[in-house]
């Protein structure tokens, strides 16, 4: 942070409306959301990719209700250019277990959409939000070494930035990451896990066009899943044990080129320029409750789930828009944004969604994992099921996408305006 900005941040004697920890995709999202409300928000959080030499080769499939809610705060047009549609999920058993499931589609057509999202690199999409973050009059943007001390008070909540700076907010949003400060401020436990698995992400081109088709292979040890990117060019999460994920990152461009070129089985062709590669233990960790003392839980602040199904980032955006309405009530009825109705209403709003989106991620990695044979078997029969019921798979194709009931007004349509109080 500069001098200028502490100095003026200093001079700050009436406290935000808001604060926003955390300058990730989350924290921007949920900053961008409570400046939509016109509530006066600030978001403090160190720099997305502070190294340059190491740049974050993650990507986000960001559900229809996600871009919906990007179109609303004004990042989509900024962004779009970046982002690869979503139209058809293609999933396929490669356990190479004796009882084969049947491959599915899951088509965005079968809803009458274009798309069930887009694909886009997380570095792209923050840039927008950092873009457009600067364009607010009524949010204050700034990158900081870090959030040291949150400190709840009956009427505000203290923030302590690394660089000396005190910051008064009447509510929190705690979008820091699973290591959350915020969190432990508000004296909100948690129960973690882990897997016996690890994951690699990075960005690969390939010589066949993957037509807009996202494909998870489904092994043993997880999910493999490529997701398309602009032009002949996809993403990939490769779940393995911790053991060969460890293999796989040792092995030089054209080693690992080849191992995604052969668990493609040709699917897109001859595979190049595989990018940075980025790896990472799998494990999952829900809150307790998402609100208390005036600190709201963001994101992986609340809840970490393993990358299946694309909904990690998409529950956070549903974080994101959910607050923001419930503040916007408080703002109209010239009302408390941080006060008891607020964290009680926006905990009870989303409990329901992340609890079953954590349980049924959870369920359908371990049945993966599982060598019961009435486990695989189930999953089989599902698969069946689902490839032969057109209204059981468009009714799962719905669930996938968002709650089919409340629905944060950020992430409908025409709805740009609609927070203002």
């Amino acid at each position: 942070m500069t001098n200028q900005h502490h100095e003026a941040l200093s001079e700050l004697t009436e406290p935000f409306d808001a604060a926003v920890v955390g300058a990730g995709p989350a924290g921007l999202s949920a900053a961008l959301a409570l400046a939509s409300t016109g509530a006066r928000t600030l978001c403090a959080g160190p720099p997305f990719n502070p190294d340059a030499s190491r740049p974050d080769t993650r990507t986000t499939a960001l559900l229809a209700g996600s871009v919906q809610l990007l179109v609303n705060i004004g990042v989509w047009p900024l962004c779009a250019a970046a982002a690869a549609p979503l139209e058809t999920i293609r999933i396929i058993d490669d356990t190479g277990w004796i009882l084969q499931a049947p491959e599915v589609e899951f088509q965005a057509a079968e809803l009458d959409l274009e798309a069930f999202g887009y694909n886009i690199p997380n570095t792209a999409l923050v840039a927008a939000m950092e873009t457009r973050a600067r364009e607010l009059s009524n949010l204050r943007y700034i990158r900081t070494s870090g959030v040291e001390r949150i400190e709840p008070g009956a009427n505000t909540v203290r923030l302590v930035l690394a660089e000396g700076a005190q910051i008064e907010a009447r509510l929190v949003a705690g979008a820091d990451g699973r290591r959350s400060i915020s969190r432990r401020a508000a004296g909100i436990s948690t129960r973690a896990w882990s897997y016996d698995q690890a994951v690699i992400a990075c960005n690969f081109d390939h010589t066949g066009s993957h037509e807009g088709v996202s494909n998870e292979f489904h092994h043993p040890a997880g999910p493999f899943t490529t997701v398309p990117l602009p032009g002949r060019s996809s993403s990939l999460v490769w779940v393995e044990r911790p053991s060969e994920i460890k293999r796989l990152m040792a092995l030089d461009d054209e080693a690992i080129a080849r191992a995604i070129e052969a668990n493609l089985h040709g699917l897109l062709g001859s595979i190049a320029n595989v990018g940075p590669r980025a790896s990472f233990a799998l494990s999952g960790l829900t809150a307790s409750q998402l609100a208390a003392h005036r600190i709201a839980l963001i994101g992986e602040a609340a809840h970490v789930i393993p990358p299946i199904g694309a909904q990690g980032l998409n529950l956070g955006f549903r974080d994101a828009a959910t607050l923001a309405e419930h503040v916007a009530t408080a703002l109209a009825a010239g009302a408390d944004p941080g006060g008891d109705d607020v964290m009680r209403g926006y905990d009870r709003a989303r409990a329901r969604d992340v609890a079953s989106r954590t349980y049924a991620v959870d369920i359908l990695n371990r049945s993966l994992l599982s060598d019961f044979l009435p486990v695989r078997l189930a999953r089989g029969l599902g698969l069946h099921l689902l490839k032969s019921i057109a209204p059981l798979r468009q009714f799962v194709m719905r669930q996938g996408l968002a709650p089919t009931a409340d629905m944060p007004v950020l992430m409908r349509q025409n709805s740009g305006a609609a927070l203002q109080p």
